[in-house]
């Protein structure tokens, strides 16, 4: 049974990252948004293994990731029968215009790109043409199916409005063919989850110690959310919340009853807070959050024979939206030849 893809929904497209294993971030920040949009888009989420080869990942540690990414954004709520799940490098059709479009793209501007500046500080030995030209390819993702909504994060903004000026530029020059993309989230429904260390946003390198892994077992779950930071507690009442205490009520309403989550405010603002008592509330609500999607993900990744079928279907599908953009873009810039 393929999706049903009805014509008058609007076009959502976003990739998922191949590297690293899926944390609460993730979840909260992207996955949980998917879900939703699944119910009122036509959503292309797709495995981005291309993205990946910018860093030279070992072809088996690739392999994997790409099947427990997919397992886990299964097991977490995305349905294949109402989304178009798939591997980047099984629509060779994004190759093809990520070639057109370079043609449109400039050094310069490349050049210039935040993040490309940020990975040559960080890898000097390792300035790939990929990398230059990552928004490239990021747009050719996009467009390809003539995307109109993209959830993306702060990072990704300038990649987007590099896809909305290689849309102006294609439609300029040869004929009106894509849509400018905008960026696509639910305002009233965004989460920011920090480290457990107070240290910037979770993330799935960083600090594995203070990341809450949607594999994590409930052991892991427990020492590591023990061993986030906390300090002495306020001193005077309804005092402001350091930043990392913040996150661990913000972790807390995310999970647990709203009755719990009051009984610890109280006992914040009267400054009767013992946090012990807290991160051992947290601990086991956050266990009996994670470990349903951890055994679903697990169990899902030994269905080889499933997970192979969801990605032909997702490509087979993906193929065909791409396949018609492709065939519109080569006759409007003439090299159809037959």
């Amino acid at each position: 049974m393929r999706p049903d893809m009805g014509k008058e929904k609007e076009i959502v497209v976003s990739g998922i990252r191949s590297t690293g294993i899926l944390h609460l971030g993730n979840y909260f920040g992207a996955i949980r948004n998917y879900i939703r949009m699944q119910e009122e888009f036509n959503c292309y989420f797709f495995v981005a293994d291309w993205h990946s080869l910018t860093t030279h990942p070992d072809p088996k540690d690739l392999r994997g990731n790409v099947f427990r990414v997919l397992a886990e954004n299964i097991a977490s709520g995305l349905d294949p029968e109402k989304v178009i799940l798939y591997a980047q490098s099984d629509v060779p059709e994004i190759a093809e215009l990520y070639l057109l479009l370079n043609m449109m793209a400039y050094k310069g501007e490349l050049e210039k790109v935040p993040t490309f500046k940020d990975k040559v500080r960080q890898n000097p030995d390792n300035v790939n043409a990929g990398l230059l030209t990552y928004p490239v390819l990021m747009s050719a993702d996009i467009l390809i199916h003539r995307g109109l909504k993209v959830p993306v994060g702060k990072d990704q903004e300038q990649h987007l409005e590099m896809s909305r000026n290689f849309a102006q530029r294609f439609n300029n020059r040869y004929g009106y063919l894509f849509p400018e993309p905008v960026a696509f989230n639910y305002g009233d429904d965004l989460v920011r989850i920090m480290s457990l260390d107070g240290n910037g946003k979770m993330s799935k390198s960083e600090n594995e110690n203070a990341t809450l892994y949607l594999s994590d077992t409930d052991d892991a779950i427990r020492n590591k959310i023990k061993k986030a930071k906390t300090d002495a507690g306020p001193q005077e009442p309804n005092s402001l919340m350091p930043d990392y205490i913040a996150n661990l009520f913000t972790l807390m309403r995310l999970v647990s009853a709203p009755e719990t989550v009051q009984t610890f405010e109280d006992a914040f603002n009267n400054c009767g807070i013992r946090y012990g008592d807290m991160k051992k509330q947290l601990a086991e609500d956050m266990v009996a959050f994670i470990a349903p999607i951890r055994e679903k993900a697990e169990s899902i990744r030994q269905d080889q024979a499933y997970l192979n079928r969801i990605m032909r279907q997702g490509a087979e599908k993906a193929r065909e939206s791409a396949t018609r953009t492709l065939q519109e873009a080569r006759k409007l810039m003439g090299i159809n030849y037959y």
